[in-house]
C-alpha cells in the first residue's frame, strides 16, 4: 500500500506533543507519590532471586529510540493517529494507576561504574522507585511491538525484532526497575490501548450504544458479577490468585460488549480471526467459551445438512472444515481458524451469544448463504450450531422461497438438527420475513 504524503511531519508533531507530556506527567506523579505516606509494595518471595544484569540497561533504554522510530512506520494518517492515541492512552491509564494505587520498588541497587553505571545514573536523574504498576515501560512496549510486527515482513528481521522486544520486556526486571506484578498489569494496559485504537475498523468506544434489549442487560449483569467475584478473590487471597484479575478484566469487557459495545468488541475480522489485542484481553473468556462449545456438542459434533448443500453446525476446528467449500460464521466470540481468507469462501457476520440477531443481519446472512452455497457444500455455524446459525438458515429458507412459513422452516430445521433453539424472540423476528421471498431466490 502506498504511503500517504505528509506523514513524517505529522509524526513529528505527535512526538512534540507526546514527549513533553510524558516527562511532565511521569515526573509529577513521581514527585507527588514520593511525598505520600501510604505507598506500599507488592513483591513475591521468589523475586529476591532475580539477578541484576547491568548490561540490560541498553535494551531498557532502547525503547526510547524505538518509540520515535515507530512513527516512521504508519502508512496513512488514521494508522498514525491511532498509534499516537494508543501511546497517549497508555500514559494516562498508567499515571492514573500510579496515583490511585501507589507502589514502591524495594530492592536497593548497588553502585555501578562504567558505561552501564552512567546510564543508570542518567535514568535515576528523572526516574524514582514509585511508578510501578502498571508498568508504563511494558505498556508502551506492547504498543510499539505491535506496530513493528505489523510492518516488518522480512523473516530474519522479524525474529531479531521479536527477540529484542522480548529482551526489553525482561530488562525491566533485570535492571531492578520493576517488580513482577508491574509486567502483566502493564501488558494488559498496552493491549487495552491497542484494542481501543485498532488499525482497522471503528474504535470500540466510537461504536458504543446503550442497548435497549433487557436480555442483553441481564447478561451484562451476570458477567459483571463474575468480574466482581474474580476481583474479590484476587484481592482477598493475593499471591497467585492475582492472576484472576485477568479473567476479571475479560468478563468486564464481555459485560460491556452486551451493555454498550456490541459484537464489534471482539474485533473479529473478515478472515475469521480476532484481533491480537482482543485475543489476549478476552483470552480467559474465549477459553471458557471454546470449552463450553465442545462440551455441549460432544455427543453431536457433526454438522447436519438442511437442504441443497447447506449444513448447520458448530464453529469448526482447523481439521473439521475439509468437507465444506465455504463457511458463513455467525459467532462473534470465537475465531474460525478453519476459514479460508477469501470473500468467496468465508463470510463473518458476528453476533453476540444468546442474543437475537436483528432483521438486517438476518437478511445479510441469508444473502451470504445463497451466494456462497454455489461454491459447493456450505457450513453455517456459530459456537454450538443451534441458535444464531439456525436463525440465519431459517431466514435463508424463508427469503429463498424454500419455505413459505416459519412453521415449515422450523420443522425442516428440527428434522435435520433436533437440538435447535428458536425462542419466541427469534420467532418474532423471523415472522417478519415470511412471504418476502425475493432477495435470495
Amino acid at each position: 500500500m502506498a504511503r500517504e504524503a505528509g506523514l513524517i511531519r505529522r509524526g513529528v508533531l505527535w512526538l512534540l506533543l507526546l514527549g513533553p507530556f510524558f516527562f511532565l506527567s511521569y515526573g509529577l506523579a513521581n514527585t507527588y507519590t514520593a511525598g505520600r505516606a501510604d505507598v506500599g509494595s507488592l513483591v513475591f518471595g521468589w523475586e529476591s532471586q532475580m539477578p541484576l544484569w547491568p548490561w540490560t540497561i541498553i535494551p531498557y533504554w532502547s525503547i526510547d529510540l524505538l518509540y520515535g522510530l515507530s512513527f516512521l512506520l504508519p502508512r496513512n494518517r488514521r494508522e498514525m493517529d491511532r498509534h499516537a492515541l494508543a501511546l497517549l492512552s497508555a500514559q494516562l491509564i498508567c499515571v492514573a494507576g500510579f496515583l490511585l494505587w501507589p507502589l514502591r520498588f524495594t530492592f536497593e541497587r548497588p553502585a555501578l561504574s562504567g558505561l552501564f553505571g552512567w546510564l543508570f545514573d542518567v535514568l535515576m536523574g528523572f526516574d524514582k522507585p514509585f511508578n510501578q504498576a502498571p508498568s508504563l515501560h511494558i505498556a508502551l512496549l506492547v504498543i510499539i511491538w505491535t506496530m513493528f510486527a505489523r510492518h516488518l515482513r522480512n523473516p530474519l528481521g522479524r525474529w531479531l525484532m521479536h527477540g529484542w522486544m522480548a529482551l526489553i520486556g525482561v530488562s525491566v526486571l533485570t535492571t531492578w526497575q520493576h517488580h513482577f506484578i508491574d509486567l502483566p498489569s502493564g501488558a494488559l494496559v498496552g493491549l487495552l490501548c491497542v484494542w481501543l485504537w485498532p488499525r482497522d475498523g471503528q474504535p470500540p468506544l466510537q461504536a458504543a450504544r446503550l442497548t435497549q434489549d433487557p436480555k442483553r442487560w441481564r447478561l451484562a449483569l451476570y458477567y459483571t458479577l463474575g468480574a466482581a467475584l474474580c476481583t474479590g478473590l484476587a484481592s482477598w487471597a493475593g499471591g497467585a490468585w492475582l492472576w484472576l484479575l485477568w479473567p476479571a478484566l475479560a468478563l468486564l469487557l464481555v459485560a460491556l460488549s452486551y451493555a454498550v459495545l456490541g459484537a464489534s468488541a471482539f474485533q473479529k475480522g473478515a478472515d475469521g480471526r480476532l484481533s491480537m489485542a482482543a485475543s489476549w484481553l478476552f483470552a480467559p473468556y474465549l477459553l471458557g467459551a471454546w470449552i463450553n462449545s465442545r462440551l455441549w456438542t460432544r455427543r453431536h459434533p457433526q454438522a447436519d445438512e438442511i437442504c441443497d448443500g447447506v449444513f448447520l453446525g458448530r464453529i469448526p476446528a482447523a481439521g473439521e472444515a475439509g468437507q465444506f467449500s465455504a463457511i458463513v460464521d455467525l459467532c462473534a466470540e470465537l475465531p474460525c481458524l478453519a476459514a479460508k481468507p477469501s470473500a468467496n469462501h468465508y463470510r463473518s457476520l458476528p453476533t453476540l451469544d444468546l442474543v437475537v440477531a436483528d432483521l438486517q443481519l438476518c437478511r445479510a446472512a441469508a444473502d451470504a448463504v445463497e451466494t456462497l452455497r454455489q461454491q459447493g457444500p456450505l457450513l453455517v455455524c456459530c459456537a454450538l450450531g443451534y441458535s444464531r446459525s439456525a436463525t440465519a438458515v431459517a431466514a435463508w429458507l424463508l427469503l429463498s422461497g424454500r419455505c413459505t412459513s416459519l412453521a415449515e422452516a422450523e420443522l425442516r430445521l428440527r428434522k435435520a438438527r433436533p437440538g435447535i433453539v428458536l425462542r419466541s424472540a427469534h420467532q418474532h423476528m423471523l415472522r417478519q420475513l415470511e412471504g418476502q421471498a425475493c432477495t435470495c431466490a
